[in-house]
């Protein structure tokens, strides 16, 4: 119990500085983690005594992306009225985010078992790690580097919508899921409750497109890496 009181404590603290100085970089996503391996290094906490405490929290894992449904049925007429852009967006994205990892971890020569762990980095963690299991991945391994992306899309993704001059909600909400999951999606709400919420539809579908690709083309990608 005390080490799930010490992550929420430390997880609001990082909310309430990342809403005082709005800061891309004090994302409660980057400064929480860090703080709290700073803990658990100078008070020498065992890693494995620390999770099992903690193993609740990512048992809401799960009914938190569910949770994301709520908005969407809110705007449920625009996404009637945006279907065919929402579909074509989604998957060209994720289709692009695993061949993209794949090649790049092609080109710094990472081991056969990093590359699989590494391709469905850009869902959503649940899903992410049951993918990477499929495709004989590390899962843990694979929730790191999805964290990872979370992290990067929800600094980067900002500046790149604004070098776009992306003024649609509903081109802000997609590349955002699409391309960082629950993460992008937080900073999606940033923006407004459209944004967020065709956010929230772009990474349940990229999850789902990626989950297929996973038993589909994903292996033999794999096979022909080995």
């Amino acid at each position: 119990m005390s080490y799930l009181l010490l992550t929420l404590a430390v997880y609001a603290l990082s909310k309430l500085l990342y809403k005082r100085f709005k800061q891309s970089w004090l994302t409660p996503l980057l400064v929480a983690p860090v703080l709290l391996i700073a803990i658990l290094v100078v008070f020498k906490i065992p890693f494995h005594q620390y999770e099992s405490g903690t193993s609740s929290i990512s048992y809401f894992l799960g009914p938190a992306t569910v949770a994301f449904a709520i908005p969407m049925y809110k705007h449920l007429h625009l996404i009637k009225k945006f279907t065919i852009e929402i579909i074509g967006s989604i998957t060209a994205g994720s289709t692009f985010a695993v061949l993209s990892s794949f090649i790049l971890a092609s080109i710094v020569q990472l081991s056969g078992s990093f590359v699989t762990s590494i391709l469905p980095r850009s869902i959503t963690t649940p899903i992410a790690m049951e993918v990477s299991k499929t495709i004989g991945g590390v899962p843990t391994l694979t929730a790191a580097f999805v964290v990872i992306t979370g992290i990067i899309g929800s600094i980067v993704g900002p500046s790149i919508v604004k070098l776009f001059h992306l003024k649609s909600p509903v081109a802000k909400g997609l590349s955002l899921g699409t391309a960082a999951h629950g993460a992008g999606t937080s900073k999606a709400f940033e923006f407004g409750d459209q944004e967020g919420t065709f956010s929230s539809l772009a990474m349940i579908i990229a999850a789902a497109i990626t989950l297929l690709w996973g038993n589909t083309w994903m292996p033999a990608l794999q096979n022909w890496m080995i």
